[in-house]
C-alpha cells in the first residue's frame, strides 16, 4: 500500500468517525458545536489560516457601512454556518424525507419556479456559496425534479464516493468539471435541469459584471448555454432561518426563487453580460437577505479588470509601419 492511499485511508476513517458523531446529535448541540468551532476560528486559530484577512476585505468592500466590530462579528458567525452546514450535510439523509420536509422547509414563491421545472423547457438552477445548497439541491429531488448537479472532484477517492453517492440519493447525476461538457450537452438537449453554483471568479477570460459594487469576473458559459438551448433561468437560495429548538426536529430553512430569467425576452445589445448580471444581481439580493451564510472566504473578486486589460495589450502585435 502506498502512502498516499494509506492517507486517504486515513482520512476517510477520520471523517466516517466524525460523521457518526454529527448524526446522533441534536439541533441545539449541533448549534453549540458550531458557535464554540466558530469561535476558536476567529479568535484562537492563526488568521492566516482562516484566511480572515480575505473575508475581511470581502465584507468591507461590500457592506462600507459596518463597524469593524460588525465585520468582526459577520466572519464569526459565517464560520459557524460554515460547520452547521458541513453537519447539516451528513445529517441531510436520515433527517429530511420527502415525508417531514415540510416541517423543515418553508418555500418563498415557488410557483414560478414549479412553472419553470413543468414548461418543457432546459432549466438552469443556479445558486453560490450561500446558505445550504446541499439541502436546496436535495429537496427538489425529494419532489421529482431531478438535474445534473455539476461540481468538482474531491482529491480523497473514497471521499468523493461518499459525497458523489449521497448526492445522488435523491435522483439527481453528478457531473465532474473535468469532461462534464459532453454529459452537460445531452442533458440540455433533452430539455432536463441543471443545477450550477454561479459566483465562481472565471479569471481574465470571463465577463465583469456588478457584484456588491464591484467588477467580478463571472462565466459566460451559463448565459451560453440558456441563450443556445433556450433554457430557463433559476436564481435560487436555501438559507437557515431561526432555530426552533424547543418543537423543530431538524434546522429550518428557506428555499426561495430570487428571479427567474428568459432568455427569449431578453432585449439588449450584449445578451451575454445583460443575462449575466441579471443572475448575478439576484444572488447579490438573495445574500443580502442573509449575509452570514455567504462564504466570503472564497475569492470572488480575484481577477482584476485593469490586468486583463493590460494582458490584453500585451498579446497583441506591435503595429509595423510598411518600409518606404
Amino acid at each position: 500500500m502506498d502512502v498516499r492511499k494509506l492517507r486517504y485511508l486515513c482520512e476517510y476513517a477520520v471523517f466516517r468517525s466524525v460523521a457518526c458523531l454529527l448524526q446522533i446529535l441534536s439541533v441545539r448541540q449541533t448549534a453549540s458545536l458550531a458557535e464554540a468551532l466558530g469561535w476558536l476560528f476567529v479568535r484562537v486559530l492563526p488568521r492566516k489560516l482562516s484566511r480572515y484577512h480575505v473575508a475581511r476585505e470581502n465584507i468591507e468592500q461590500s457592506f462600507p457601512e459596518l463597524s469593524p466590530a460588525e465585520v468582526d462579528d459577520l466572519i464569526r458567525r459565517m464560520w459557524v454556518h460554515l460547520f452547521r452546514l458541513i453537519a447539516e450535510t451528513v445529517q441531510l439523509p436520515r433527517k429530511m424525507t420527502l415525508d417531514n420536509c415540510r416541517e423543515v422547509i418553508t418555500f418563498r414563491d415557488r410557483r414560478k419556479c414549479v412553472k419553470a421545472m413543468c414548461s418543457g423547457r432546459p432549466v438552469l438552477m443556479l445558486g453560490g456559496h450561500f446558505g445550504n445548497w446541499e439541502v436546496s439541491t436535495a429537496t427538489f429531488g425529494l419532489f421529482g425534479f431531478p438535474m445534473g448537479i455539476v461540481g468538482r472532484e474531491l482529491d480523497n477517492p473514497y471521499l468523493h464516493r461518499w459525497f458523489y453517492e449521497s448526492r445522488q440519493q435523491t435522483g439527481h447525476k453528478l457531473y465532474l468539471k473535468k469532461g462534464a461538457s459532453d454529459g452537460m450537452v445531452q442533458l440540455m438537449d433533452a430539455g432536463g435541469n441543471l443545477g450550477v453554483l454561479c459566483d465562481q471568479d472565471a479569471g481574465r477570460r470571463g465577463v465583469f459584471v456588478d457584484f456588491f459594487g464591484r467588477p467580478a469576473s463571472t462565466f459566460k458559459s451559463i448565459a451560453l448555454m440558456a441563450l443556445q438551448y433556450n433554457a430557463i433561468i433559476v436564481v435560487g437560495y436555501g438559507i437557515r432561518t431561526k432555530d426552533d429548538f424547543v418543537n423543530g426536529r431538524w434546522s429550518q430553512f428557506e428555499i426561495g426563487c430570487e428571479e427567474i430569467i428568459d432568455p427569449a425576452e431578453i432585449e439588449a445589445d450584449d445578451e451575454i453580460r445583460e443575462i449575466t448580471q441579471r443572475f448575478t444581481s439576484a444572488l447579490e439580493r438573495a445574500i443580502r437577505r442573509a449575509p452570514e451564510q455567504y462564504f466570503w472566504v472564497h475569492r470572488r473578486w480575484k481577477t482584476d479588470p485593469v490586468t486583463r486589460r493590460k494582458a490584453k495589450k500585451k498579446k497583441q502585435k506591435p503595429h509595423v509601419a510598411p518600409a518606404a
